[in-house]
């Protein structure tokens, strides 16, 4: 009886890995675009998140994008002091769409293809925020960049975040930080710190955890939503949370 014939080394294939999600939002501040500098937007570190989000949009994941405007507003906010808030808060909202127009340039010349869509009307840079639209640039692999938070004053971009999470149905709203995950202390001043693989909602309003403001978990906790707690700063960290590894903080209901 002849041995069996050996399956020839390019026949054998391994399968593709698969994404735990289908569709996210990434909730970006603004201060992670300006990594160690005082305020402003570091080439090398917009690069960097880039690419990590290349990445992420070459297994086929569909990403939204909210983006803060604390790296830029930080410049101008000593001359913003006494300043109404609604005004103040305005102009937090152009430096988000700043940012998000930076975003887009850096994710163009990465040959990765987005639109920004702004909650001000600003029709010659953006788009303004049209819910079906951006649907269809999801479904079409156009990354989709959110600016100018909510488009009112009084509400911040991780209650953003939370609101597009929810029209965009995404499967989860991963929040980048400078930490990777939730901590029960500063883990920069407390060594004994442990990091919260998961935690409720309730348990992190409780704990005034600051994982997110308060309107933004409640909106999330209402809706059922997933919420990861990761580091931006952490290489490759990104598509582990994608891919559903044991990275960050999960928050759930």
């Amino acid at each position: 009886m002849n041995p069996p014939t050996p399956t020839p080394l390019a026949a054998v294939t391994t399968a593709a890995p698969v994404p735990a999600y289908k569709r996210v939002l990434l909730k970006l501040s603004g201060e992670a675009l300006m990594g160690a500098d005082a305020y402003g937007i570091n080439r090398e570190v917009i690069d960097r998140i880039v690419a990590e989000i290349g990445e992420v949009h070459d297994l086929g994941v569909e990403i939204a994008i909210v983006i803060g405007g604390g790296n830029l507003f930080r410049g101008v906010a000593p001359g913003a002091a006494g300043m109404d808030r609604a005004t103040a808060d305005y102009m937090g909202m152009l430096a988000t769409l700043m940012n998000a127009l930076a975003l887009q340039d850096a994710l163009r010349r990465a040959g990765v293809e987005s639109r920004v869509q702004s909650a001000l009307r600003i029709d010659q840079v953006a788009e303004p925020y049209i819910r079906g639209r951006a649907l269809r640039h999801l479904e079409e692999r156009k990354v989709v960049i959110f600016a100018a938070g909510t488009g009112n004053p009084f509400f911040t971009t991780d209650t953003a975040a939370a609101l597009r999470g929810r029209e965009m149905g995404v499967d989860i709203v991963l929040k980048a930080t400078k930490v990777d995950g939730v901590y029960t202390a500063d883990p920069n001043k407390d060594e004994s710190a442990r990091r919260y693989a998961e935690l409720t909602f309730d348990e992190a309003i409780v704990k005034n955890l600051k994982v997110m403001d308060a309107t933004a978990l409640a909106l999330c906790r209402d809706q059922d939503m997933l919420l990861k707690v990761f580091s931006i700063f952490k290489p490759g960290a990104l598509k582990r949370v994608v891919m559903g590894d044991d990275e960050g903080t999960l928050v759930h209901c």
